[in-house]
């Protein structure tokens, strides 16, 4: 991951409602979440998710898809990865870092 691309992702998590439907998406696992199942467990309003779903998109950290009339989000684990390798690539003194994130997320809670 590049300095930018990890700055981008990080002033995207830096706002605390991006940072829970970040952290809901990721309990989510990969089949992800309704938009409105988001707006229902934030309680955040559709209008104000969407804002938020759009700069956590743009930073890559979610991923969107059209399932009938619903937007399903998903985090995108690959670059969440990306951003604690990023964040703790020079750590440790040069030794190999036990912090790893587990890509196997348990089913999703209800909220």
């Amino acid at each position: 991951m590049e300095s930018l691309q990890a700055v981008a992702a990080l002033a995207a998590l830096g706002q605390e409602s991006r940072l829970k439907a970040f952290r809901l998406l990721v309990q989510a696992g990969t089949e992800g979440m309704p938009a409105s199942k988001i707006s229902e467990c934030l309680g955040v309003s559709p209008s104000a998710l969407s804002f938020h779903l759009k700069e956590l998109a743009h930073a890559g950290l979610v991923t969107s898809r059209q399932e009938g009339r619903y937007v399903i989000y998903a985090a995108h684990y690959d670059a969440m990865n990306a951003l604690l390798g990023f964040l703790t690539e020079n750590c440790c003194g040069g030794n190999a870092c036990s912090v790893v994130a587990d890509t196997a997320v348990p089913a999703a809670r209800k909220c």
